[in-house]
């Protein structure tokens, strides 16, 4: 479908281009009928224009409380078993406001258990955990257990109580509510049994996003959304200003959004990665399916690197000092080439008037996009190294 879609959007955009070659180059006889192309032309453009995929655009956002303190959760030594089987043990983290963490792993290696001894649903057997000031949590659970099928969409979302929805604390009509996360009208009635599960999922997201919030508690959110709402939900997670705790598989969706990761490591053993999924796979140096590094050979890497025959310390050679202390300056004067060069295709008549003009800075600023990228990584390398040596 996506792959159809894509032939569609090219197709429009090819028959926009042949319009445009014949407004500019055409003949102008036979006027009525080249002014009702000029129309259809407009109508191409307004159609390419508000073009958002098969199902529309989602509108996703959290209705945010006042901000919490600024630690949020603190954990010291935390444990969990049940029989015989521990599912977290001596855990300790420190969760502070603006945090993403993403809570990865097989399934039934204890991600929501971890979650739950975290947000204060469950209790851990030992250890501590203490909540910051002026928490504010909404939840979204993975099995959606907390609709009852037999209640309508609209009795969902206003708790059946008018038709009005409280989001961040202000009432908005639940049509239009609805329409935010992809709804029709028609389905205000409808009976939740009968919703799809992507439809499901969507309406969780709905209620759980209208609850003022500071701390955000999201178990596997991804599940059954359509590519254009997990694109949305990205980027409503990027601009929120308060803290997220998110199990997901969707690698992908851990990249973009999550600042760290948490990953076990067997008979109960969880460790945090900063970045994202594959920053924890480059860090770890393999998937989470392999097996649990055992204590004892992690203590044999300790001995062996504080040995004297241990590898002399990593430090930054000339030419890597000297690209640090350069590429800043190599950057803002690629960012100003760019500028120079879009301040001069800003122009609406310079294709018209000077062809070669604009095909130099229309090429002059796609090098220089790929220089400055290319510095960028180079720069974000390097600063990574020296932080590195320095902790080292």
């Amino acid at each position: 479908m996506l792959a159809e879609e894509e032939r569609e959007q090219h197709k429009l955009d090819r028959k926009i281009v042949s319009e445009e070659h014949w407004l500019r180059y055409g003949v102008s006889g036979r006027r009525k009928r080249n002014v009702k192309r000029l129309g259809n032309l407009h109508a191409l453009r307004d159609q390419r224009r508000n073009y958002r995929g098969s199902t529309g655009g989602a509108n996703l956002t959290a209705a945010e409380a006042e901000k919490s303190g600024r630690l949020v959760i603190e954990a010291k030594g935390i444990g969990k078993s049940y029989g015989d089987r521990k599912i977290v043990d001596g855990f300790s983290i420190r969760v502070q406001r603006g945090d993403r963490i993403g809570v990865v792993g097989p399934n039934g290696a204890g991600k929501t258990t971890l979650v739950n001894l975290l947000t204060g649903a469950d209790t851990p057997d030992t250890g501590t955990i203490r909540h910051g000031a002026n928490i504010e949590m909404a939840t979204l659970d993975q099995h959606r257990e907390s609709l009852d099928p037999k209640s309508t969409l609209a009795d969902a979302l206003t708790g059946g109580r008018g038709d009005h929805v409280m989001v961040g604390g202000r009432p908005k009509h639940v049509v239009s509510y609805m329409k935010d996360f992809l709804f029709a009208q028609e389905q205000m009635r409808t009976p939740l049994e009968v919703l799809s599960g992507g439809e499901r999922g969507r309406l969780m997201l709905a209620r759980a996003l209208a609850k003022p919030s500071n701390l955000l508690v999201l178990d596997e959110p991804t599940n059954d959304l359509d590519l254009e709402t997990l694109d949305v939900l990205e980027e409503m997670l990027g601009e929120y200003e308060g803290t997220v705790i998110l199990i997901s598989h969707d690698r992908d969706f851990l990249d973009r959004v999550v600042t760290s990761v948490i990953v076990p490591e067997g008979q109960g053993r969880w460790i945090e990665y900063a970045g994202g999924y594959s920053d924890m796979l480059l860090q770890r140096g393999d998937d989470i399916t392999r097996e649990p590094v055992k204590p004892a050979a992690i203590e044999e890497k300790k001995e062996a690197a504080a040995t004297p025959e241990a590898a002399p310390r990593r430090r930054l050679n000339f030419n890597e000092k000297h690209a640090l202390e350069t590429l800043p300056k190599t950057i803002a004067r690629l960012q100003a080439e760019i500028a120079r060069n879009q301040r001069t295709l800003d122009d609406p008549e310079l294709y018209r008037k000077d062809r070669d003009k604009f095909d130099e800075a229309s090429a002059a600023i796609a090098k220089a996009q790929q220089e400055l990228a290319a510095a960028e990584d180079r720069w974000l390398e390097l600063e990574v190294l020296r932080e590195e040596i320095e902790q080292a």
